[in-house]
C-alpha cells in the first residue's frame, strides 16, 4: 500500500466513526502521513480508532453527551496502549457489533 492509499483508508475510517466530525484536516493528513512513515500497521490504526469511539458510545447514559471529536490526535493514546497491550482476539469484532462500524 502506498502512503496515499493509506491516507485515504484512515480518512474513509475515521469519517465512518460515529461522533466524529466530518472533516479530515490538514493536521490530521499529516499526522497519517506520519504514521505510514513509521509503518503503524492500518489494523493497529483501526483498532485504536474502533477501541476509543467505543469507549465514548459506552459511557453512562445520564453523563453529558461529549463533543464530536475533531482530529485524527485523538486516538494517539489508545494506539499506544494497542502497541503496548494487544487487543485479544476477537475482541475487534465484538466492538464492531457494539457500535455497528464495518471493520475494513
Amino acid at each position: 500500500m502506498n502512503k496515499q492509499d493509506y491516507i485515504r483508508a484512515v480518512r474513509e475510517f475515521f469519517r465512518s466513526l460515529p461522533n466524529t466530525h466530518s472533516g479530515f484536516s490538514r493536521s490530521d493528513r499529516a499526522l497519517a502521513a506520519g504514521l505510514y512513515h513509521r509503518a503503524v500497521p492500518l489494523d493497529s490504526l483501526f483498532a485504536a480508532m474502533l477501541l476509543a469511539t467505543a469507549r465514548r458510545c459506552c459511557r453512562v447514559p445520564a453523563a453529558r453527551p461529549l463533543p464530536p471529536i475533531r482530529s485524527l490526535h485523538y486516538f494517539l493514546p489508545t494506539l499506544a496502549e494497542i502497541q503496548r497491550h494487544p487487543l485479544p482476539t476477537g475482541y475487534l469484532r465484538y466492538l464492531q457489533t457494539k457500535i455497528q462500524v464495518p471493520v475494513p
